[in-house]
Formats: C-alpha cells, structure tokens, sequence
C-alpha cells in the first residue's frame, strides 16, 4: 500500500510496525514528494511540498526527537 502526507497520524497509531518502519515510510513519502518536482514546478508548489516535508519531519520528531530535531535543523 502506498502512503501520503495524509497518512501520517494513521503511520503514528501503527502498533504492530517498528519505529524504524515507520520513520523509514515517513521519509519515503518525503523522498516521493520532491522526487515529483521538476523544473517547470511553480513556486507554489514548492512552497506546498516544503511545507508537507516539515509535517513529516515534525512527525518524525514524534517518534525519535533526535532524528526529527536533526532534519527539521538540516532543512532551512
């Protein structure tokens, strides 16, 4: 099953998945995100997609503050 941005509380909740599985689907989202970029992609959009990406990372955050403090940091 592929997951989106939408999907993160579900990602959360998950009691049978590892943390490592699920900071490594949360990242995959994120790679997903920019991967659809391109050149033509407007400012807007990229603005929307920086803007998923800090969901996720605050995300991760919630299951490994050190990770998601890290990558938060790394992004601006």
């Amino acid at each position: 099953m592929e997951y989106n941005v939408e999907d993160i509380d579900k990602i959360l909740n998950f009691k049978t998945w590892s943390n490592k599985k699920k900071i490594d689907t949360l990242l995959f989202i994120d790679c997903t995100l920019y991967t659809n970029l391109g050149k033509e992609s407007t400012q807007t959009e990229r603005q929307s997609t920086k803007s998923k990406s800090k969901r996720l990372y605050k995300a991760i955050g919630k299951i490994d503050a050190s990770i998601g403090k890290q990558i938060l940091n790394s992004l601006d």
